[in-house]
């Protein structure tokens, strides 16, 4: 059984790995501990341990139990935002929410992807960004490197892989627009999450 360790290695190069792996595993073990944190029926107490891990949350804005994350210091959520239940958020990468974004249920959004063009399938990572306003429906997929913009809504469904124009409509897969958002000056508040969600 092998330790992952070559018995030609010089030392410094054992100590960096062992070092990588040990940090690896410490990163594993708080993502768990989030997860079970994510299961907790409060919104304080799960913000807590959420900003505590690094997330960025602002003002009024609540994550709905069972959210799943990636490298959580990398994620940032602006203000009077929901998230809603069993969502996963990546944080391999940059993942920055904006203000007034509504997530439905069970929503994934990835910003860090194998390459399947690589001879050793190696992960690459791009940043994701989600505007002002943006709605996105259930169980809608987010991939790497998309930016979507201030008001745009993402049907159920759909799998995005491309940038979304302002206040643009898509759905499918992969997603494409399919309609246009006609109220154009946005200026509400998505108010309070359910309590014991």
């Amino acid at each position: 059984m092998s330790n992952g360790f070559d018995n030609n290695m010089m030392p410094d190069e054992i100590v960096r790995r062992g070092k990588r792996r040990t940090k690896a595993v410490g990163l594993e073990f708080e993502i768990f501990l989030l997860h079970i944190a994510g299961w907790i029926p409060s919104h304080s107490i799960r913000r807590f341990f959420y900003r505590l891990a690094g997330i960025k949350i602002g003002a009024g804005s609540t994550l709905h139990m069972g959210a799943r994350f990636y490298n959580p210091a990398n994620i940032s959520i602006g203000k009077d935002t929901i998230i809603g239940e069993g969502v996963v958020l990546d944080g391999r990468g940059p993942l920055h929410i904006g203000d007034h974004v509504d997530f439905a249920t069970e929503v994934m959004v990835y910003n860090s992807q194998h390459d399947i063009e690589s001879p050793t399938f190696s992960a690459k990572t791009e940043p994701v960004v989600i505007k002002d306003y943006v709605f996105v429906g259930p169980r809608a997929i987010i991939l790497p490197g998309v930016t979507i913009e201030r008001g745009a809504i993402i049907a159920a469904g759909a799998v995005v892989t491309k940038n979304v124009e302002a206040y643009t409509v898509v759905g499918g897969v992969p997603a494409k627009e399919i309609g246009e958002r006609k109220l154009k000056e946005l200026n509400y508040r998505l108010g309070r999450a359910a309590w014991f969600r």
